[in-house]
């Protein structure tokens, strides 16, 4: 049986002083729009998952995230019915600047136990218990 292609996303749970967790909603146009997420991107060849969020969150909110900053937390792996995602998530706290949506996206501030009321991929779903539990 064929494997289907694996792509490695990062994702990263940026954290505020009260607790909450920022979401971003998928633009129209782009596959699963109107869904909500956690930023990051795709991790190009010979990148590092901490240099793609460094590079995605300041393209995608214009924050500056330093390498020391970013922990990982959990992963998920899920398929899809034409790739494979593997996608680590990291937990952020610090960075510099006001997160602002450089592309068009809505942005919410959100307490993990509201998490679920936002239609999220099916791969974002299993990180909400892991930031619950650790928030």
């Amino acid at each position: 049986m064929p494997s289907a292609k694996l792509l490695i996303v990062a994702a990263c749970a940026l954290i505020d002083a009260d607790g909450r967790v920022l979401i971003a909603q998928r633009p129209e146009g782009r596959s699963m729009a109107g869904l909500w997420e956690f930023p990051g991107g795709k991790v190009e060849a010979g990148e590092r998952p901490e240099e793609t969020l460094i590079r995605e969150l300041k393209e995608e909110l214009g924050i500056l995230v330093k390498d020391a900053c970013l922990a990982p937390l959990t992963f998920a792996s899920h398929s899809y019915p034409d790739f494979h995602l593997l996608m680590p998530l990291y937990v952020c706290r610090r960075w510099e600047g006001i997160p602002t949506a450089q592309e068009g996206q809505n942005l919410k501030w959100v307490r993990p136990n509201r998490l679920k009321d936002y239609p999220m991929p099916p791969a974002d779903l299993p990180l909400i218990s892991h930031l619950m539990a650790l928030l």
